[in-house]
């Protein structure tokens, strides 16, 4: 098990908290799709000390970094997203699938590891220069991240860093967002 904490080696606390972090995450086989093993977070988020653990790590390396605003995809984005804005003293922007903002917006298609979606922000959302964070539960292909990215940045956004919870590896979706300091708490080498 790895992270990319930024700060250097973890201390043996951090490893065992995040070993009890990755108790907490289930397997589901074949979820959305065949062949799709979906990494489900729903018994980390009813688990109150994991999800207090995990909005702490997923905030940490952000906490000198200034940051304006904090950019949360749908939908499991906006849960940790809301928790590190506020540990932050920062606003929240979320980022929706089409039809679910009321005011006037821009969009992104982007692919995903079983198919394509497209993602939206409000025209209005992120002010030019503003800091933002950008948060998800999961990278995978890098997707809906990069998709998140080229939509703050449209709006002029300035973008500190990506923080997820779920790194899968073996889908190389750094490579999508290279550009960025990425923060994982877990990540994955294999299915």
């Amino acid at each position: 098990m790895t992270s990319t904490w930024s700060g250097g080696l973890m201390e043996t606390q951090d490893r065992i908290q995040l070993t009890k972090l990755r108790e907490l995450i289930r397997d589901i086989p074949d979820f959305p799709k065949p062949g799709i093993v979906f990494k489900d977070i729903t018994p980390l988020l009813a688990h109150p000390a994991g999800l207090s653990l995990a909005v702490e790590y997923l905030t940490q390396p952000f906490r000198a970094q200034h940051v304006d605003v904090v950019v949360g995809a749908e939908s499991r984005g906006f849960i940790f997203g809301t928790a590190i804005a506020r540990n932050l003293s920062a606003g929240f922007v979320p980022i929706r699938k089409p039809g679910r903002l009321p005011g006037e917006t821009i969009s992104e298609e982007y692919e995903l590891e079983y198919g394509t979606d497209r993602m939206e922000i409000h025209r209005d959302a992120i002010s030019p220069g503003a800091r933002v964070l950008i948060v998800d539960d999961l990278l995978a292909t890098g997707g809906t991240i990069a998709a998140c990215c080229r939509l703050v940045s449209a709006l002029g956004g300035e973008i500190v860093g990506l923080a997820v919870l779920i790194e899968l590896m073996f889908l190389n979706g750094r490579e999508k967002v290279a550009d960025y300091p990425v923060h994982s708490i877990l990540t994955f080498d294999g299915e």
